[in-house]
């Protein structure tokens, strides 16, 4: 009888926690979506890689990842190779806390720009792409400013001396997801700070038959997601 009365037991314990389950995801896309709306607090940046005014960070997305790079001759012709960015794949999670967990909610990979806005030439090949992990609405960016801000001790929103740059990207394009999801389609600027990790090997590439090697570089970094602030008449 005990046995019994243990084995009918598990069921409404298996549908209460099926249920719980469903509450807490439905309040976590309600989170992520209200998240939008949203003032987030970046902060203090170097000229080079703050947005212009009139812009306001709506969403953080703190990215685990790696940069890719592959090995090149320094110059056509040339005996000697380096790393370099060119052609490389980067890819990176992005999560924020819900509940003292990390949820993810954007990815970061390259991928075409199927709906340029005209700011900047598009990349034929892919463009720096994030995609949410919600609604799949995209938006394409590219860095300006160059090579950006190099870590330094006395930045603190990008203090860690070795990482990769700290970037400003604008907006180059935006698609809404299949279902008219537009949480990322409003971003005109996009900040990665707090890098670090990600810079190229010291070795691996120096000399003409090492021409070809790649390889995948763990970073971290926060990026800050910014919209034009809206006006009222």
């Amino acid at each position: 009888m005990n046995h019994i009365f243990h084995h009918r037991t598990k069921k409404p314990s298996r549908g209460r926690t099926a249920l719980v389950a469903t509450l807490a995801l439905g309040c976590l896309f309600g989170t992520v979506n209200q998240a939008a709306a949203q003032t987030v607090t970046p902060p203090a940046t170097p000229t080079l890689i703050t947005p212009k005014e009139g812009n306001t960070a709506f969403l953080l997305g703190r990215a685990q990842g790696t940069q890719g790079y592959v090995c090149l001759p320094t110059a056509p012709g040339a005996s000697t190779a380096s790393w370099t960015v060119n052609g490389a794949r980067p890819e990176a999670t992005l999560f924020t806390k819900f509940f003292g967990q990390d949820v993810q909610i954007i990815t970061h990979f390259l991928s075409p720009d199927t709906n340029p806005n005209g700011v900047l030439t598009v990349i034929p090949f892919g463009s720096a792409t994030w995609q949410s992990s919600f609604d799949t609405s995209k938006v394409w960016a590219a860095v300006l400013n160059g090579a950006a801000v190099q870590p330094s001790t006395d930045i603190p929103s990008c203090p860690h001396v070795g990482s990769i740059a700290c970037l400003l990207l604008t907006s180059i394009g935006s698609q809404s997801g299949p279902t008219r999801g537009n949480l990322l389609t409003p971003v005109t600027f996009v900040q990665r700070l707090n890098t670090n990790g990600g810079s190229a090997p010291a070795d691996g590439c120096s000399v003409s038959t090492d021409v070809g090697k790649q390889t995948l570089v763990p970073y971290t970094a926060d990026y800050y997601f910014y919209k034009a602030d809206t006006k009222y008449f």
